[in-house]
């Protein structure tokens, strides 16, 4: 039998989507992070969440299809910096650990969370 998708040991829809109700309030809530949301109306905080979701999906081997902009373009002029993008690391790491989410797969998660910061921090 083929080993299950990283989309399906994260729970599938449901589970990435606990992980994004869990991880974006920990982001907005920071001192250091919540610059970026604000002055942001609603509708665009749940487009971003809505977008997350289909992208952590898409990524982890789930059906859906991500539309959104890739991360280079999203990301740019935001200016990340090293610091933040080590506090937004704190952050995911202490959603996975309370939901709970086993080694193996949290390790593949930051595999892939490493392999894209080249596309988001500019400073």
């Amino acid at each position: 039998m083929a080993e299950k998708s990283l989309y399906e040991r994260l729970g599938g829809y449901e589970g990435i989507v606990a992980f994004t109700n869990d991880l974006l309030p920990r982001l907005q809530a920071d001192p250091q992070l919540g610059r970026f949301w604000q002055n942001r109306g609603d509708d665009g905080i749940a487009r971003e969440h809505q977008l997350l979701i289909d992208y952590l999906c898409a990524q982890a081997g789930g059906p859906l299809y991500y539309t959104g902009r890739d991360m280079k373009l999203t990301h740019k002029g935001m200016k990340i910096s090293e610091s933040d993008w080590t506090r937004f690391l704190d952050h995911a790491g202490a959603t996975m650990k309370a939901l709970r989410v086993p080694q193996q797969e949290c390790d593949e998660v930051a595999a892939f969370v490493v392999s894209v910061k080249a596309d988001i921090v500019e400073v």
